[in-house]
């Protein structure tokens, strides 16, 4: 923490410098006469990760305020520790937050169905459908209405869910006693199936795997093992999957984002917007990519009749959270007929 609260200093007066040399060197003359306005933003993700999946957008943000506001991107665990996020935006510490609801521990009942919930999804389409013609963007934003001083902004969609481990997989026999870092919910599920789930920060698991105190890794598609550097220290990646896609969002502190001029929230949304889409070709792209020509990574797959049995344990884990409160029934429900429709509607949305 010491750490922290020096790098908070230092970075805090760089920044400061930089600021206001953008002020008195911006053209506009409303944008210098007005002080500027500064956010802090820290993402879940480490600094080859974020590289993508937030930094450009935040980067055209900076540029396109025009000095008007200015927003500082932090990496996982830079400034509070990811399962501190939620807690430390809602004091003000930090002003937004980039992650998903389990990983931060949102005080919220659809916190679980962020991240990687079970079978919800198979593409990275669903969760955009899913949010925005299904009825969950309304959900969201009710759960977090009914939190103090947090506003819910965005979700989007991430990788599939994927094992990369340093023995292979091809059975679920093979999964039995594997010290395994994931989210809190996919863990939670997959112990089901003997895997032991490991918290750490997210910094720490490279060496972690080299180490031996990790066996492997769900946390990612096959795009973020080789961009974050997990391809170098472990050896098979599971085809299989848990999920089909990421549920990650933008939250902010309220007091926060209702202070800002209506041009400047419509601008941060255009950029998440941005960011959304961005994601959505750079990783399924990267997924077919790497698998086909990835040289790392050796490719293994448990049979498919083994594995309904993980998706027929799925269902049951989904009437499980169903049962703990009317919301997340809502939520299941809805995950119930969205992929009945799209089972219905046959290729290209579902194969078989």
């Amino acid at each position: 923490m010491r750490k922290r609260r020096d790098f908070l200093k230092t970075a805090g007066a760089a920044t400061a410098g930089a600021v206001a040399a953008t002020t008195l060197s911006a053209p506009n003359v409303i944008a210098q006469s007005k002080k500027t306005i500064k956010w802090r933003l820290q993402t879940y993700a480490g600094p080859a990760l974020a590289e993508h999946v937030i930094k450009p957008s935040i980067d055209q943000f900076n540029k396109v305020a025009n000095g008007e506001m200015v927003i500082e991107l932090y990496f996982a665990d830079q400034l509070v520790p990811t399962g501190e996020l939620f807690r430390a935006m809602q004091r003000g510490t930090i002003d937004a937050v980039q992650s998903d609801d389990d990983s931060i521990a949102a005080p919220v009942d659809v916190s679980v169905f962020g991240g990687y919930f079970p079978f919800a999804t198979r593409y990275s389409l669903d969760v955009p459908v899913l949010f925005s013609q299904y009825g969950l963007n309304e959900i969201w934003q009710e759960a977090y209405g009914e939190v103090e001083n947090v506003t819910w902004l965005s979700a989007g969609a991430w990788d599939p869910c994927h094992f990369n481990t340093k023995d292979p997989i091809r059975s679920l026999a093979d999964l039995k006693g594997k010290r395994v870092f994931t989210f809190p919910t996919a863990g939670k599920f997959l112990s089901r199936f003997g895997v032991v789930p490991v918290t750490l920060p997210w910094e720490d698991i490279e060496v972690a795997v080299q180490t031996g105190e990790l066996d492997g890794i769900a946390w990612s598609g096959i795009t973020e093992d080789y961009t974050v550097g997990w391809a170098d220290v472990t050896d098979y990646f599971l085809t299989n999957n848990i999920s089909g896609a990421w549920i990650g969002s933008y939250f902010a502190n309220e007091e926060r984002w209702n202070a800002l001029p209506d041009h400047l929230k419509e601008l941060f949304k255009l950029c998440m917007d941005s960011s959304h889409y961005y994601r959505q070709y750079w990783y399924w792209g990267g997924e077919a990519h790497l698998r086909t020509k990835g040289k790392k990574l050796k490719l293994t797959s448990i049979p498919d009749e083994e594995w309904a049995t993980v998706e027929a344990e799925a269902k049951k884990f989904w009437e499980e959270i169903a049962a703990t409160s009317p919301r997340a029934a809502k939520v299941v429900q809805i995950f119930k007929d969205y992929n009945e429709v799209m089972s219905k509607a046959g290729r290209p949305y579902r194969y078989g």
